[in-house]
């Protein structure tokens, strides 16, 4: 049992040190994403020249003034000609969302509900689920009111990466305004969500799009405004306001302060920190390696950017099956596959804690691996908490599978606590408790 609990210590350890640390000191945002603000100040409406009517800087989940996704493009021009720019003109491959796929959506919802199924926060074939409500003030002595979303667009793969732009377009056609929402979401196969992890990278693209087009001057009719909505991910409150309609607009200095990256606020060498009792250990660690270690990682990692991969693939190939089909085939490789896989390579494997340590840290490279391929720049608290977790499950499963972990019985405290840990997280997120 001491033995037991010095593994899971160190598993907590190493996954903490290598899921937990990067994300939560190391990224440049790793609050939610999203996060609401508790401040209910009088919401303060930017409007626009020559136009009476104007819109609240953000978007809310709800009816209320919540401060959860900031607009970050606005477009002088008509909305019909906007989005034939965006969809038909410009160079990325914008198209409306398919009546099959849903929005991203931080809040958490249970995948099975009244019999209703759930995979990304709405039910399948409805977009209801993920609609933001915008506050705009017609103007001319009319009171302001919510509306939703005129037209949804994405560009990327619903399974892997993609760029999501939500478009508001002003209550009167005539003042020739849209305002969006721009920001990238991965698809997350742990929880089967996706995950909103950023909005410069798709607004720099949007702005960029527009500047490329050969109606726009780049110089006169693309400009950056402040409109004091910074904060959520790393939205730093400038906006960029693209002119259509060839009106030249207040010129606004723009500061884009640069971001660290994750190399550059890592140590070269890790050489200070090790002493030479440490590097003993490592030396007498890799001495213990065996094929069946390098199969076990080998197979964790395959499996897992294999049901990524595979997933784009099926989606942009095999018409035939829907987004939830194709779900509901590759899940079950994470849920169960990689868990059982683990399993079965593990009895193979000596010690309890080598086997542990080699089953976590598979995971550990295969979830980072992922992050890289889907340009993940920052994670939610609630989703390194879970990853952590689910790390330190399957080490245990290893652990537990181990010889000496099943010299006096197959069923052991390590191979119990691991897969209870293991259902508990997955089964708990799909069913909404966490």
């Amino acid at each position: 049992m001491r033995r037991s609990i010095v593994i899971g210590i160190v598993l907590l350890a190493v996954a903490f040190l290598f899921i937990g640390g990067p994300s939560l000191f190391l990224s440049s945002s790793t609050g939610d994403v999203a996060p609401e603000s508790e401040d209910r100040p009088e919401p303060q409406i930017h409007s626009f020249e020559d136009v009476d009517s104007g819109i609240w800087p953000y978007l809310s989940p709800r009816q209320d003034h919540v401060k959860r996704s900031p607009i970050n493009v606005i477009v002088r021009g008509e909305s019909e000609e906007i989005v034939e720019l965006l969809t038909e003109e410009a160079e990325g491959d914008w198209e409306e969302l398919d009546e099959n796929e849903t929005a991203a959506d931080s809040d958490t919802y249970p995948f099975f509900d009244d019999d209703e199924q759930y995979a990304t926060g709405t039910e399948w074939g409805e977009t209801t689920g993920a609609t933001r409500y915008a506050w705009v003030d017609p103007g001319e002595e009319s009171e302001p009111y919510w509306t939703t979303e005129t037209l949804q667009v994405d560009d990327g793969d619903y399974y892997g990466e993609r760029m999501h732009i939500r478009l508001y377009e002003a209550p009167d056609s005539d003042d020739d305004w849209v305002a969006m929402q721009t920001h990238t979401e991965h698809f997350d196969w742990f929880t089967l969500r996706h995950r909103v992890d950023g909005s410069e990278r798709a607004q720099l693209k949007v702005e960029s799009e527009f500047m490329e087009l050969p109606s726009v001057d780049s110089q006169e009719d693309v400009q950056r405004i402040n409109l004091e909505n910074s904060g959520p991910s790393d939205a730093d409150g400038w906006a960029t306001v693209v002119d259509l309609l060839g009106m030249a607009l207040t010129p606004v200095a723009i500061g884009l302060a640069s971001q660290q990256t994750m190399r550059e606020r890592t140590p070269d060498s890790i050489d200070k920190y090790l002493t030479e009792s440490d590097w003993r250990r490592i030396e007498a660690a890799a001495g213990r390696i065996e094929a069946g270690h390098i199969v076990l990682s080998l197979s964790i990692l395959a499996m897992f950017l294999g049901v990524r991969v595979t997933g784009i693939a099926l989606e942009r190939s095999v018409d035939m099956l829907t987004m939830h089909m194709i779900a509901a085939l590759l899940y079950p490789v994470i849920a169960v596959g990689i868990p059982v896989v683990t399993y079965l390579i593990a009895r193979g494997l000596t010690r309890r804690l080598d086997a542990a340590i080699t089953g976590s840290g598979a995971l550990i490279l295969a979830i980072w691996l992922d992050y890289g391929l889907m340009n993940v720049d920052s994670l939610a608290v609630d989703v390194v908490g879970q990853r952590i977790l689910v790390v330190v499950a399957l080490g245990l499963i290893a652990g537990g599978a181990a010889k000496r972990a099943t010299r006096e019985s197959w069923l052991n405290d390590l191979l119990v606590v691991g897969v209870v840990m293991w259902v508990l997280l997955l089964g708990g997120t799909l069913f909404g408790y966490f």
